[in-house]
């Protein structure tokens, strides 16, 4: 008797992807400009005033060498299975089937979050109160799985437009507000003292989680190795550059307000071109939202598909696991499973702020078991080696300021051991 292989590293090379660099870095600036960029620019300015501004450039600095150290990552292992891949070689199945289902699970619980925060700005522009808000919500979810089920080359381009449309709202947003900026509105400087830096940049490092959820799409591009790293360079650059802009036009342009405003992208808007702020907060809304969604369910569809196929999750799901193909099965259960949270969430009454801290907490699991399995597989004293320790570092501090929403992943970690050990004799007895 021979046991079958559950080592996606002893699969077959298959057919390459379609994604390109363009549709690669849209993908990536979707995921990671998420909908922070609406509200965090006033939560941060509240915390520490215009001082807020070294916040926003240390997120900025930090985010590069994550976001390298998963890019190196995909661009050598390139795998549906993505961080799930890397920590199986790194730490073995076990320690695999734990981040992977960390992974999968958040997204379904974070979508309807960031849902309902969309649809509360639609609902504040068109009125209609919380019927308007789930209405919303819903279509939201519903367009972005009738989008992936068409496969991760059309959920490029529709990101690619997402993204075009997206950058251009922010864009003009700063450059429309740029005559009415005033120096004498960064004084003073530091209101609430400079230790309020520390927490300004805890509030901050939710707006610039997502480098890793690409990494899922890796074996999608064309050429992994050459198009993943300029792609996350691209989007890098571009987030940084977009979200370091907003904030400075939010403290000079808006001044003590900045700190109080619900919507400072709307009003920078409505300051340089004029408009009702509540229906402009509700197209950024809109467009930041759909732009994390999709982004987020193509990559989790692939990695449920690469569980299945890994034996971390029924085989039923491997279906969609190999390069090209289309995971509608794990895309289904992902579209199933949010709905019911969805539900929950209105039946108890408890809103998405439990769904927002049970996500974030197994993103952070995840990050640290990334970061730790490239330093074990990326070559030491390489660039790339260096920006791993660099992200792990970073990781560790997050690990501190999530607290005791770990429980959370920890019950997860509960989970897939369970799993794996009540399956374990079914796989066996199936081998030849």
């Amino acid at each position: 008797m021979t046991q079958t292989s559950l080592n996606p590293c002893d699969a077959p090379a298959h057919a390459t992807g379609q994604l390109n660099v363009v549709q690669g870095a849209a993908l990536y600036i979707g995921a990671v400009l998420g909908t922070g960029v609406i509200a965090l620019p006033a939560l941060a300015a509240e915390v520490a005033g215009p001082a807020s501004l070294f916040a926003w450039l240390a997120l900025v600095l930090i985010s590069a060498p994550l976001a390298a150290t998963f890019a190196a990552l995909g661009a050598r292992y390139p795998d549906s299975g993505g961080v799930s891949t890397y920590v199986r070689r790194a730490f073995g199945p076990k320690a695999a089937a734990v981040v992977g289902w960390c992974f999968y699970f958040a997204v379904p619980a974070g979508s309807p979050a960031a849902a309902i925060f969309c649809g509360a700005y639609v609902s504040a522009a068109l009125g209609g109160g919380e019927t308007v808000t789930l209405i919303t919500a819903v279509a939201l979810m519903a367009v972005v799985t009738f989008g992936n089920a068409f496969g991760v080359n059309i959920s490029g381009r529709v990101q690619l437009v997402l993204a075009a449309l997206l950058v251009t709202l922010l864009l003009a947003a700063v450059i429309a507000s740029l005559p009415y900026a005033r120096v004498e509105n960064l004084h003073p400087f530091a209101p609430h003292g400079w230790l309020a830096i520390g927490p300004a940049a805890a509030l901050l490092v939710w707006s610039f989680a997502g480098w890793e959820a690409i990494t899922h799409l890796a074996g999608e591009f064309r050429r992994p190795k050459h198009d993943l790293p300029r792609a996350t360079a691209v989007a890098v650059v571009v987030v940084g550059v977009l979200y370091f802009a907003v904030a400075a036009a939010s403290v000079l342009v808006l001044g003590p307000a900045a700190g109080t405003s619900r919507a400072p992208l709307a009003e920078l808007l409505a300051i340089g071109i004029g408009g009702k702020v509540q229906v402009l907060a509700a197209g950024a809304a809109v467009l930041l939202t759909l732009g994390t969604m999709n982004a987020y369910y193509a990559g989790a569809a692939k990695l449920g598909a690469a569980l299945g196929r890994d034996g971390a999750l029924p085989d039923w799901l491997a279906h969609g696991s190999r390069v090209g193909d289309v995971p509608r099965r794990s895309l289904a259960v992902i579209a199933v499973l949010a709905g019911v949270a969805m539900l929950v969430t209105i039946v108890a009454g408890v809103g998405p702020k439990a769904l927002v801290l049970i996500t974030t907490g197994s993103f952070v699991t995840v990050y640290a078991l990334g970061t730790a399995a490239a330093l074990r597989l990326l070559p030491r004293g390489s660039g790339a080696h260096r920006c791993a320790l660099v992200a792990l570092v970073a990781v560790a501090f997050l690990f501190v300021m999530t607290g005791w929403y770990l429980l959370w992943p920890l019950c997860i970690t509960a989970g897939a051991l369970l799993y794996l050990r009540v399956r374990k004799p079914a796989r066996n007895a199936s081998t030849v």
